[in-house]
């Protein structure tokens, strides 16, 4: 058996390293290492409790809104305060329009460029991916940037600048929007459609969010070759990456999207059927990572964060949640699964998760909520209310979990005397990220590594690329 470390990994948001044991020409394991420290758990303590919305939105700047909701309700959960029905819409269209934004970076600059790999030389795509895909020269690049610049104007209306913003509140939003604003919105939602209809997919979003099954997504994908979805599917299939990335099949969500009743994207389980969400099954596990151990995995509202850099036997900064003891997937497709989306049903009753599947169901993730984000521009009523205040009590506690474009965010606030004195995160790339537990267990992405082909030395295989890739990683969320 040969170890080897790769890494650190270009096009992701932070620092990773993964080291492999190879046997026989194929990854016998895989230790995810996420190397750098950061600290904001303790940078709280001990500020006054709504300084939570002003420093949370800094662990990272591609994700900062999910960051802010997941502050936000966690504080409203925490105070007893409730949004009016504008506050809703608006944070919902935050959330929607960064997430969106996100899957789009994500397919265009971070995934798609390894397919113009000179590892793929000759294959018969090639030289067309090399054109269309290539980072810094493709010329995808220069069609997606500036359709996803305007669509972020959007995000300067209803949150007043991105990323960081100070608009969501627990009560709401502080910046309301007026009537010609709702023009305004309209326009570019519509002209953002236009862009994913002719370029992304060659179809109607509605089409695409109908796709039922694998027989009708290959169908799809043959009769919109020309578009950059129909490209992805066929490179995909020729390569075989249905094969690729399997990990533990089982996928939790948060919810996602509140509406009047219920949520757009509801929370649960799935491991090939449907199951309630309990947060208070959610334990963090330490053994492996850098940081003091409790006697047993600590539920995270009553969790630490001391770090340990000499600990015995640990090999990450990276902790260890799990669900009732059990390593779960989250993301997009995690989220389409549990909401009950067919397509996404029937592609992990196939060949599990794994790297089409999670690629396909962000594409589609998009096709289903910009037409929701149409909705909720057209609900938003003018000169009605957007924020609620209420008193703040000394003594609180309370929990926000929201879905950012990777998967599952959870903020835990614990307020002591007006200001925070306890506050953990769980970040969706440490769910799928995460180290071994005291069991053993390995984490979502170390699963989907193994039987990987890969050498001992050399440049780093696309295959391995392609699975750290379709969890989409967002490192400097993962140890906030």
């Amino acid at each position: 058996m040969t170890r080897r470390v790769v890494g650190p990994f270009n096009r992701v948001e932070g620092d990773l390293e993964v080291t492999l044991d190879i046997e026989g020409g194929r990854i016998a394991a895989a230790y995810v290492n996420s190397p750098l420290y950061r600290g904001f758990e303790q940078i709280l303590q001990g500020k006054p409790a709504l300084d939570a919305l002003v420093f949370v939105p800094r662990i990272c700047g591609i994700c900062s809104v999910a960051q802010s909701a997941a502050a936000a309700q966690a504080l409203a959960n925490a105070f007893g305060w409730s949004m009016p029905a504008n506050g809703r819409i608006a944070a919902n269209l935050m959330l929607a329009a960064e997430n969106i934004a996100d899957h789009l970076t994500h397919f265009y600059l971070y995934f798609m460029p390894d397919f113009a790999r000179a590892e793929y030389r000759g294959r018969a795509w090639f030289d067309a991916a090399e054109v269309r895909f290539k980072a810094l020269t493709g010329t995808a690049a220069a069609q997606v940037l500036p359709a996803r610049a305007a669509f972020m104007r959007i995000m300067g209306m209803i949150a007043g600048k991105w990323p960081h913003t100070l608009a969501l509140q627990p009560g709401g939003s502080s910046r309301p929007l007026q009537a010609s604003e709702k023009i305004r919105l309209h326009r570019i939602l519509r002209e953002f459609r236009g862009f994913l209809e002719a370029t992304l997919f060659g179809d109607r979003l509605e089409d695409v969010a109908a796709l039922a099954d694998a027989d009708a997504l290959a169908a799809w994908g043959d009769a919109h070759a020309d578009g950059d979805c129909g490209r992805f599917l066929a490179y995909a299939r020729d390569l075989g990456l249905q094969e690729l990335g399997r990990a533990g099949d089982l996928f939790m969500s948060y919810g996602s999207y509140p509406e009047e009743s219920g949520r757009l994207f509801p929370a649960g389980l799935w491991n090939g059927a449907a199951a309630a969400l309990d947060a208070q099954r959610i334990r963090e596990d330490v053994r492996h990572a850098w940081y003091a151990e409790a006697e047993a995995p600590q539920e995270p509202a009553l969790g630490s964060t001391l770090p340990l850099a000499e600990k015995e036997g640990a090999y990450s900064w990276c902790k260890a949640p799990r669900y009732d003891g059990r390593v779960v997937e989250v993301g997009a497709l995690a989220r389409q699964l549990v909401a009950g989306h067919p397509l996404a049903r029937a592609l992990v009753a196939d060949k599990g998760g794994n790297v089409v599947s999670r690629v396909v169901m962000r594409l589609v993730e998009i096709a289903r909520v910009l037409p929701e984000m149409e909705r909720w521009v057209e609900q938003l009523a003018p000169g009605e209310s957007y924020c609620a205040v209420g008193a703040m009590p000394e003594e609180a506690a309370g929990v926000g979990l929201v879905e950012a474009a990777r998967g599952s965010l959870g903020h835990w606030i614990n307020v002591h005397r007006g200001r925070i004195h306890n506050y953990q995160i769980i970040a969706p790339t440490t769910w799928n990220f995460s180290p071994r537990d005291a069991q053993g267990q390995p984490g979502a992405l170390e699963q989907a590594l193994i039987g990987v082909a890969a050498s001992a030395d050399g440049a780093t295989p696309a295959a391995v690329q392609h699975v750290v890739r379709s969890f989409d990683p967002c490192m400097v969320c993962t140890v906030h």
